[in-house]
C-alpha cells in the first residue's frame, strides 16, 4: 500500500504539471482547449483516488510501516475512527484535500465536456496547477507514505479530540468540500481573465459551483460550532478562534460574490467586484490552510508545527501576483457603462452589501493576523480576543441583517414610492412590535436593535413568498398551498436564497438569546444532594465508570426536575485517553426550542461521594442549529433545483396549455413586484 500510494502521487504530480503547462501553451496558441486535458484531469483524479484508498486500507489494516499510520494509527482504535483518521493529522489532511480537489476537477471537466473554448482551457489548466501544488506537497514535505523501518508494534491513535464525537466524521469533510470547492470559481475567473471573455458567461458558469461550495462551507461552520458546543465543555459555540476565523473569512467573500453576481447578470455591473471577490475567496482558503497547518497559531482546531508553511506562503504570493497582473491587464474589459439609476434600488442594496461584507472580512483578517505580525516583528505575544471581534463586528452584522430585509423589498433600477411603502409596511410594523416587546426585558441597545432588525428582515423575506403565491392565485386560480409550492419550484434560486436568509435570521435570534440571557452555576455536590439553576433542580444520583477499547469513561447520573417534576436523567462524562494527560469532557445537553440545559462534569471523587458540576441554562441555542439546517437546505435547493431565470422559459405554443399557464404565472409574479 505504501509503494502503491506514493507511486500514484508521483505519477499524478507529473501528469498535473504537464497538463498545466500544456493548457497554458496550447490554449494560448490555438485559442481552444486541447482535448486531452480532459483525459489528464480524469487520470489525476483517478490516481489520487488510488492513493487515498491505499491510505485508508493501510489505516484499517494497521500497517505501521507507513509513516502516517505509525503517527495516527492504533490497534485499539475502532474501525470507524480508523477511517476518519485519514484527516486527523497534517499529511493525511493534505492527501484528503488533494483527493477532493481531484474529484472537483474531474466533475468540472465532465460538466463542461462540450466546451472547447479558451476560457475552459485556461480554467482546466488552473485546476491542474493547484493540483500540482498539493501533489508536490505530498511528494516532498508532507509525504504520508514514508517508510518506517522497523515498523512499531502499535501506534498512539488519532488526536483524542477527534475521537470524542461523531461530528468529527462530518465537520472536516464538509469543510473540505467547501474550502476546496472555492477553487472552481477561482479557476473559472482565471480562465475568463486569461482568455479575455469577461461577459456574463463566466459568472453564470460559476454560480452553481460557488453556491454549492458556499453551502458546504456554511454547513461545515455550523457543524464546527456544534462540535465545539458538544465536546469542549465551555458552553459556547464560537470563540473567534483564529482557525474559526480562517473558515469564516472566505464564507464572507463568497457570500458577497453570490449576491454581486446577480447584479452582473441583471445589469452588467460590478464585473471587477465579482472577479476580485472570487480571487480573494480562493486566497483566503489558502491562508486558512496555512494558518491551520503551519503551526503559527495555537488552537484545538489546528495541527502541530508542520514543514509546509513556507510552501503555502510562496504559493499564496505567486497566486496573488499572478492574479493582480491579470486583473491589471484586463482592466479595460472589466469596465461597464451601466450605472445605478437610483439610491432606492436593489443594485444599491447589493453594493452596500458588498462593502459591508468586505469591511467585515478585513476586520476579521486584521484581528486574526495582528497577533502573528506583532509577535514576528516585535517578539511580543499580543492577544486579540472575543471582546475586540464583538465590538467591531456586531454593528456590521446588524447592518447586514437590515440590508437583508431591505434588499427583497427593493426592485431593480428604481422604486416607485407607492410600491416601496407597500413592501416595507409589514416589516416596519414587525420591527416596532419586536422593539416594544424586547424593551420589556432589556434596555441593552444592541439586543433591542438586533431583535427588531431580525423581525424586520424575517417579515420582509417571508412576504416575498406571500406576494408571489398571491400573484399565482390571482392569475391561475390556484389555492394558496399549490401556488406557494409551484412558486418555489419555478424559481429555486430566488426562493432558496430567501430560505437561506431565514436560516441566518434564526441563527441571529439564537445567538442573541444565548449570549445575553444565559444562567450559569458551578458547584460541588454530594450524592443525593440537589442544586438549582434557573427553573431546574439537579440531584446527583451516582458515578459510574466503564472501559472502552480506546478510552476509559467516567460518568455522573444527574436527575433533572423542573417545578417539582422529574423530566430526565442527564449523564455528563469524562473520557480518559492513554495519549492525553487531561481528560476530555462530554457535556450532557437537554435541548428544547426555548432553552438548553447544559451540564459538564468538572471533577469527581474516586469513591463517588462528590462531583463538581458546571450547569448552564442557555435560551434559544436550538435556533442556531435550526438556522444552520435552513441555510443548508436553501443553499442546495438554490444550487441544484431546476427552474428559475437561468432556465429558458417554455415557448408559448397554442396547443400547450400547461406551458401557457406557467408563463402567465411567471408574468404575474414579475408584475406583482414590478414598479416601473
Amino acid at each position: 500500500m505504501r509503494e502503491l500510494g506514493y507511486a500514484a502521487i508521483l505519477v499524478g504530480l507529473l501528469l498535473a504539471a504537464a497538463g498545466t503547462v500544456l493548457a497554458a501553451v496550447i490554449t494560448r496558441r490555438d485559442g481552444r482547449a486541447p482535448e486531452y486535458l480532459k483525459a489528464i484531469t480524469y487520470a489525476v483524479a483517478g490516481l489520487l483516488t488510488v492513493s487515498t484508498l491505499a491510505m485508508v486500507l493501510a489505516l484499517v489494516t494497521n500497517d505501521f510501516s507507513v509513516s502516517y499510520v505509525a503517527q495516527v494509527g492504533s490497534r485499539a482504535t475502532p474501525l470507524d475512527i480508523k477511517i476518519i483518521s485519514l484527516w486527523s493529522a497534517l499529511e493525511g489532511s493534505i492527501l484528503f484535500w488533494g483527493w477532493v480537489l481531484g474529484l472537483y476537477a474531474a466533475a468540472v471537466v465532465y460538466t463542461q465536456r462540450r466546451r472547447d473554448d479558451a476560457a475552459i482551457g485556461y480554467a482546466t489548466g488552473t485546476l491542474l496547477g493547484v493540483l500540482t501544488f498539493f501533489l508536490l506537497l505530498m511528494a516532498l514535505p508532507a509525504n504520508p507514505f514514508g517508510l518506517v523501518n522497523p515498523a512499531p508494534a502499535d501506534g498512539p491513535g488519532p488526536n483524542p479530540l477527534l475521537q470524542n464525537h461523531y461530528l468529527m466524521a462530518v465537520h472536516p469533510p464538509l469543510l473540505y468540500l467547501g474550502y476546496v470547492g472555492m477553487t472552481v470559481p477561482f479557476a473559472f475567473a482565471i480562465g475568463a481573465l486569461a482568455s479575455g471573455t469577461l461577459d456574463n458567461q463566466w459568472s453564470r458558469s460559476t454560480r452553481r459551483w460557488t453556491v454549492t461550495a458556499w453551502t458546504f462551507l456554511s454547513a461545515a461552520i455550523v457543524a464546527g460550532m456544534w462540535w465545539s458546543y458538544e465536546v469542549l465543555g465551555w458552553g459556547g459555540y464560537w470563540a473567534w478562534d483564529p482557525v474559526e476565523n480562517a473558515s469564516f473569512m472566505p464564507w464572507l467573500t463568497a457570500t458577497a460574490f453570490i449576491h454581486s453576481t446577480m447584479v452582473e447578470e441583471r445589469r452588467g455591473m460590478l464585473k471587477a467586484w465579482n472577479v476580485t471577490l472570487v480571487i480573494a475567496t480562493f486566497l483566503l482558503t489558502m491562508l486558512g490552510t496555512f494558518l491551520t497547518r503551519s503551526g503559527v497559531v495555537i488552537s484545538v482546531h489546528a495541527f502541530a508545527d508542520g514543514p509546509i508553511g513556507m510552501y503555502f506562503l510562496a504559493f499564496i504570493a505567486v497566486v496573488l501576483v499572478f492574479s493582480i497582473a491579470l486583473l491589471a491587464g484586463r482592466s479595460e474589459l472589466l469596465r461597464t457603462d451601466s450605472r445605478i439609476d437610483a439610491l432606492a434600488s436593489r443594485e444599491t442594496a447589493f453594493l452596500f452589501n458588498n462593502l459591508l461584507l468586505t469591511v467585515f472580512t478585513f476586520t476579521v483578517l486584521l484581528g486574526t493576523l495582528f497577533p502573528l505580525v506583532g509577535e514576528a516583528v516585535r517578539g511580543v505575544k499580543v492577544s486579540v480576543g472575543a471582546p475586540f471581534f464583538n465590538r467591531m463586528t456586531v454593528p456590521i452584522i446588524v447592518a447586514l441583517i437590515f440590508l437583508m430585509g431591505v434588499g427583497p423589498a427593493l426592485p431593480w433600477r428604481k422604486a416607485a414610492p407607492g410600491e416601496l411603502r407597500r413592501k416595507v409596511l409589514a416589516p416596519v410594523v414587525a420591527l416596532v412590535l419586536a422593539a416594544v416587546a424586547t424593551l420589556f426585558f432589556t434596555r441593552a441597545p444592541y439586543v433591542v436593535i438586533g431583535y427588531s432588525f431580525v423581525a424586520f428582515a424575517l417579515t420582509s423575506n417571508l412576504q416575498e413568498y406571500f406576494f408571489g403565491a398571491r400573484a399565482r392565485m390571482q392569475a391561475l386560480g390556484e389555492n394558496f398551498a399549490t401556488a406557494l409550492g409551484r412558486l418555489v419550484v419555478s424559481n429555486p434560486r430566488r426562493y432558496g436564497g430567501y430560505l437561506a436568509h431565514i436560516g441566518i435570521f434564526a441563527m441571529a435570534f439564537g445567538i442573541i438569546g444565548s449570549s445575553v440571557y444565559l444562567t450559569e452555576r458551578e458547584a460541588t455536590v454530594r450524592r443525593g444532594e440537589t442544586i438549582a439553576v434557573g427553573d431546574y433542580a439537579l440531584r446527583y444520583a451516582e458515578t459510574w465508570g466503564r472501559e472502552e477499547p480506546h478510552r476509559y469513561v467516567i460518568g455522573a447520573d444527574i436527575v433533572v426536575s423542573k417545578r417539582g417534576v422529574v423530566i430526565d436523567t442527564l449523564t455528563p462524562r469524562m473520557n480518559f485517553y492513554a495519549t492525553q494527560a487531561q481528560p476530555i469532557p462530554t457535556p450532557a445537553v437537554k435541548s428544547s426550542l426555548k432553552e438548553d440545559l447544559y451540564l459538564t462534569l468538572m471533577a469527581f471523587e474516586r469513591d463517588g461521594s462528590t462531583v463538581t458540576l458546571k450547569a448552564i441554562v442557555e435560551p434559544t441555542v436550538a435556533w442556531v442549529w435550526i438556522g444552520g439546517l435552513l441555510i443548508m437546505i436553501g443553499g442546495f435547493f438554490a444550487a441544484f433545483a431546476k427552474g428559475g431565470p437561468t432556465s429558458p422559459r417554455p415557448p408559448r405554443t397554442a396547443g400547450d396549455r400547461p406551458q401557457q399557464r406557467e408563463a402567465v404565472a411567471e408574468d404575474a409574479v414579475e408584475l406583482e413586484e414590478a414598479t416601473v
